[in-house]
């Protein structure tokens, strides 16, 4: 019953039969016969067929419901029970780009510290390829980054949604316009993080369309951290790209604006980055916890 029950909350977020038996490693004729046998026993239809597409009806959407609150329960029970097996003891050694390890990470360690108390977790900071780099040396455990290199040794797992947005100091001109153009942009003065930073690679890749390149912009300086750059924003006419994690503080205070671009959205996931065929008990207790506090599914 469980795995029927995977099955259908499979196809029941792909709303495929084909991509469910790709991620389950079975075939489409067995995701056939578990949905038919579902159906069979609720004596009720979970899905309905338009040709290649399918739909949930109704009570489709019912039984999707309470499937999620049976997996959300198991992902608790495991994370429980594994605590019991023996006494956790050891060293984890995480790594997280700057704006995670700033921002994001700091109540998730104390959850995990005050589970496992007898755990010691370091914490290494620095950009995305400080970070991957010292994974594949194996200076550390696991890493949470802003982008992915796409390194064939680094397995990269989805995270939380992350948004970038422009913003300025709240006195600044530019917050009197209703939104900035990609013209605009190449006017203003920006501040930009090192070489590496994740950031800066999502940031370029995503002006790439409008033909925007950073040599292009005007760039007044480079710096080290978000916060050294929030810092020179409050004091300058300058603008910067940041992550909307890390200036929940500033906005409330009225410190900072978020300048509206026009067509630009830039959203991107962090990763939770490890190396492919590599587990490790205490890596993946600490994944199950922090996966655990979102809600999210590992």
């Amino acid at each position: 019953m469980d795995f029927r029950l995977k099955v259908f909350y499979t196809v029941a977020n792909r709303l495929s039969f084909t991509k469910a038996a790709t991620e389950l490693f079975i075939t489409q004729p067995a995701i056939s016969k578990h949905i038919k046998e579902l159906e069979e026993q609720y004596k009720i239809k979970l899905f309905e067929r338009n040709g290649s597409k399918i739909l949930l009806t109704s009570a489709g959407e019912v039984l999707l419901e309470h499937t999620k609150s049976i997996f959300e329960y198991y992902r608790k029970i495991d994370f429980d029970m594994s605590a019991l097996i023996d006494e956790r003891v050891g060293l984890l050694r995480v790594g997280a780009s700057t704006t995670i390890s700033q921002y994001i990470i700091p109540p998730l360690l104390a959850l995990f510290h005050n589970k496992l108390k007898e755990v010691k977790v370091n914490l290494l900071n620095g950009n995305t390829e400080q970070i991957e780099s010292a994974l594949i040396k194996q200076e550390i455990e696991i890493g949470i980054v802003e982008g992915q290199s796409k390194n064939k040794s680094i397995k990269y797992t989805e995270f939380i949604k992350d948004e970038l947005v422009l913003v300025c100091n709240s006195a600044h001109f530019l917050t009197k316009l209703d939104y900035v153009t990609h013209e605009d942009l190449i006017k203003m003065n920006f501040l930009i993080r090192e070489q590496g930073s994740g950031t800066l690679e999502v940031i370029e890749h995503a002006l790439k369309p409008f033909g925007i390149k950073f040599s292009n912009l005007n760039i007044e300086m480079q710096l080290g951290s978000t916060e050294s750059i929030k810092s020179y924003l409050l004091n300058s006419d300058c603008v910067a790209f940041l992550s909307i994690h890390s200036i929940e503080k500033e906005l409330k205070n009225k410190e900072l604006t978020i300048l509206d671009v026009q067509n630009l959205s830039i959203e991107r996931y962090f990763y939770i980055i490890s190396l492919q065929g590599k587990q490790d008990a205490l890596s993946d207790l600490f994944l199950k916890n922090i996966f655990n506090y979102y809600n999210l599914k590992l």
